[in-house]
């Protein structure tokens, strides 16, 4: 592939990495330089790429900032775990002549290293740029389930131009569709009209709501665990923690909650794209979605490779007799996960056949001993019925 709209990483960053220690994330990691060029990508399991691009974001002005050499050097400066995964970085896709060209480097680029196995950490930029990731999936001929870490659901007004507040609509409406599922998770009530909130139930979406992820914050797992692409728009994130910058709220998750769900995602085996957005302009900002790629990659390289089955040689199967059918769960041998049976119904469609065991919790197999069935569950029914 022709990286040529690839910039390398900028000599601020490079020089701040000759200064840290050899264990440092900074000198473990394959960096596209000016001397060096782009590094060999043979051993590479993940690869951070900048998006300077937000001339779509619904904030304007001193607030938004991609601050991509900021989050690289309090990322490069962090020690890394027990990982045994290549990383590289390849620089930044600077912003093309019109929106749509960086739309275009970016779902090309993705697309590049999906079809190789190399999973995109994405560093933007405003969350309109979930867009263009999602579109890289065409030339794969998959479903793909959309995960969204996020205060909002991103729908937009019927006519609006595509924007960071906007981009979802598009990728519903638009052709070709190869959406399954989108899952938000953190929405905060009031900044969603109620026709967005009727909307979701509609299409058979999860939603849930920060409350109850405050609550119990494990209810994110099995979300990821059948997720394709994840898009976190760091507004959902509390202010306080984001150092108070403009466009930021009073109420979201806090920095612990926040990294939680990025390992999460880091540990599915299933995710393909990670994206950070929405990035303030504030040294507390960059911090935190530092440590955020941390716990991303942390999460990665600890994948138990226990998804899609393979076989039910390595999985316990429980199952629970209803009033009117029976409900058939697989706890794994190795990480202790739970996946629940959803029967297809009249879909002869096989890009679905892969949706077949749906991700769940312990407690759901507990409920349905208690005849509770799961909603998530029952959505994927009525979804697979529809076909």
């Amino acid at each position: 592939m022709d990286f040529e709209f690839l910039s390398p990483v900028s000599t601020t960053v490079v020089a701040h990495n000759q200064l840290l220690s050899a264990q440092t994330i900074g000198n473990q990691i394959g960096m596209h330089t000016g001397q060096e060029g782009i590094p060999d990508l043979e051993q590479v399991k993940l690869a951070v790429v900048g998006v300077d691009e937000t001339r779509n974001s619904v904030v304007q002005g001193a607030g938004i900032s991609p601050g991509l050499d900021e989050i690289r050097i309090q990322l490069y400066r962090l020690y890394g775990g027990n990982w045994s995964h290549g990383m590289a970085d390849l620089g930044d896709i600077s912003a093309g002549d019109t929106v749509e060209d960086t739309y275009f480097a970016v779902k090309s680029l993705v697309g590049y290293l999906v079809k190789r196995e190399i999973v995109p950490i994405i560093i933007g930029g405003s969350q309109d740029i979930t867009y263009a990731t999602y579109r890289a999936f065409d030339q794969l001929e998959q479903m793909v389930n959309l995960v969204s870490v996020d205060s909002r659901f991103d729908f937009g007004s019927p006519g609006e131009l595509i924007s960071s507040a906007s981009y979802m609509s598009r990728i519903i409406v638009e052709q070709p569709n190869n959406l399954f599922n989108f899952s938000n998770l953190g929405y905060q009530t009031y900044f969603n009209a109620q026709e967005e909130i009727d909307l979701m139930d509609k299409l058979f979406f999860d939603a849930y709501r920060l409350g109850a992820l405050a609550e119990d914050i494990t209810l994110a797992e099995p979300v990821f665990r059948d997720a394709d692409v994840v898009s976190l728009d760091m507004t959902s994130v509390r202010g306080a923690d984001l150092g108070h910058a403009p466009g930021t709220f009073p109420n979201g998750f806090d920095g612990r909650e926040i990294c939680a769900i990025a390992r999460y995602a880091g540990i599915s085996d299933k995710v393909s794209v990670f994206g950070i957005y929405e990035n303030r302009n504030t040294p507390a900002s960059a911090q935190l979605a530092a440590h955020i790629l941390w716990y991303f990659i942390e999460g990665f390289n600890f994948r138990k490779k226990d998804y899609p089955f393979s076989g039910t040689r390595n999985y316990e199967k429980y199952i629970v007799p209803m009033e009117d059918q029976e409900l058939c769960f697989y706890k794994s041998d190795v990480s202790g996960r739970w996946w629940i049976e959803v029967p297809i119904l009249g879909a002869p469609n096989n890009k679905l056949k892969r949706h077949t065991l749906l991700p769940c919790t312990q407690k759901d197999y507990l409920d349905a001993c208690n005849e509770i069935i799961p909603e998530r569950w029952w959505k994927a029914c009525k979804k697979t019925a529809v076909g």
